[in-house]
């Protein structure tokens, strides 16, 4: 037997894990979902990312039929089934089944899909060495018309910017807003330390209010480090002391080359070496218990 998956208050194994042709998820991209890691048997910051899924939902004005105490019982219901303890978590609430129009109101119940298995997105020797970045000619979308605090099914935007990374050879790309300031990575939030200063976009900008960027940020005040959210563009990046990226999946990686450019000495620095530290620690002592 697979994995189970959690589909719309049922187990199913992961083959028999199916959404209709006519679901708007898969149509038009018109869902949400969320990227949750759990570690040492406990989901990190789950209410954070819960918060995230369901303001979202409001802003797209999709009623959610389960309740976060509900969502919650069926994410760690699934991790059970998987008998999980260590994990990335996929959770996806789509508009649900319609017809071949736009109209969401044609769409009476979502749909809520919850994934549980194992990930590693880069291998040890990038958080050994870094990682080798290109700034993307694709533009994040602009947050009049999207806001990137909507974590949507529609990825469109960040898979072009992925693409020209591969085709460049890299893992990850940085991305301009379109009056040309940097925003984010196409996957991760980014960070700068410049003269022992931690400096991040502010999210205005068009960047994802990221779990791990929000967790790191707190680690660094903890710490002493002077944080600040600010706009700068890429001769920014190029004249910095250190820089690194953060997401659910990634954690906090440290960047070493952009653009063919060395990021200070070419190596990871020492902030982002204690914040990375320091993030490993709090993984495992802060979550939501998977067994009671």
């Amino acid at each position: 037997m697979g994995l189970q998956v959690y589909l719309d208050g049922r187990l199913v194994d992961q083959q028999d894990a199916k959404v209709s042709v006519f679901d708007h998820g898969l149509l038009y991209g018109d869902g949400l979902f969320e990227g949750i890691r759990a570690y040492n048997g406990r989901v990190f910051r789950l209410p954070q990312h819960l918060d995230r899924l369901y303001n979202g939902a409001k802003a797209l004005r999709l009623d959610i039929p389960l309740s976060k105490e509900e969502m919650t019982e069926a994410l760690l219901q699934t991790l059970r089934a998987n008998e999980l303890t260590d994990a990335y978590i996929r959770m996806v609430v789509t508009r649900g089944v319609g017809d071949l129009g736009l109209d969401p109101r044609k769409c009476p119940k979502p749909s809520v899909i919850i994934i549980t298995a194992s990930i590693a997105l880069y291998p040890e020797e990038f958080y050994e060495h870094g990682l080798r970045l290109i700034t993307c000619s694709t533009r994040r979308n602009d947050p009049a018309a999207l806001d990137a605090g909507i974590k949507s099914l529609n990825y469109l935007n960040n898979i072009l910017a992925k693409m020209e990374t591969t085709e460049a050879g890299v893992p990850e790309g940085i991305m301009l807003s379109t009056d040309g300031y940097v925003a984010e990575c196409t996957g991760d939030n980014i960070f700068l330390v410049a003269d022992g200063r931690l400096i991040t976009p502010p999210l205005h900008v068009g960047n994802l209010a990221g779990i791990t960027r929000e967790a790191v940020i707190e680690l660094a005040r903890e710490q002493g480090i002077e944080t600040s959210e600010e706009l700068f563009r890429t001769k920014e990046v190029y004249s910095a002391d250190e820089c690194f990226l953060t997401g659910t999946a990634a954690e906090v990686v440290p960047a070493v080359v952009v653009d063919g450019r060395a990021i200070g000495d070419g190596k990871p620095g020492p902030v982002t070496k204690t914040l990375r530290e320091a993030f490993v620690a709090l993984t495992q002592s802060d979550g939501t218990p998977i067994y009671p």
